[in-house]
C-alpha cells in the first residue's frame, strides 16, 4: 500500500473522471521512462490486467478491514488502473457511461 492521502476533500466524480481520462489519453504518447501511464499503455495487456486484478484485491482486503480511508485510497488506484485498461482496449469513457446508463433504466 502507498502512503495515505491527507486532507481529501469531496469532489465531482464526473469532472474528476473526465480529467483523469484526458491525462491518460495525453500520456499515450509520453516517454515510458518518464510516465507510469505510458509504461502501462505500451507494456501489453498482461501488465495492465495484472494491475487491475492486484488493485481489485487490495480494495477487497481494505473492505474486509473496514478501514474507510484505506478503502478510498485503494478504490482510487483501482479506478485509475481500470481506466488505463479501458483506454488500452479502446473502450471510451462515454461508452462506459452509456453502458452504466443503459443498466440504470
Amino acid at each position: 500500500m502507498g502512503e495515505r492521502t491527507q486532507n481529501v476533500q469531496p469532489g465531482d466524480i464526473g469532472t474528476t473522471l473526465s480529467g483523469l481520462w484526458r491525462v491518460i489519453d495525453a500520456r499515450r504518447d509520453a516517454d515510458p521512462q518518464e510516465s507510469y501511464t505510458a509504461r502501462l499503455l505500451r507494456g501489453g495487456p498482461d501488465g495492465v490486467l495484472k494491475k487491475v486484478a492486484e488493485e481489485a484485491c487490495e480494495v477487497v482486503l481494505a473492505c474486509k478491514d473496514r478501514d474507510h480511508d484505506h478503502i478510498r485510497y485503494e478504490a482510487a488506484d483501482l479506478v485509475y488502473h481500470l481506466l488505463v485498461a479501458l483506454a488500452y482496449h479502446g473502450v471510451t469513457l462515454d461508452e462506459l457511461a452509456g453502458e452504466l446508463d443503459a443498466r440504470a433504466r
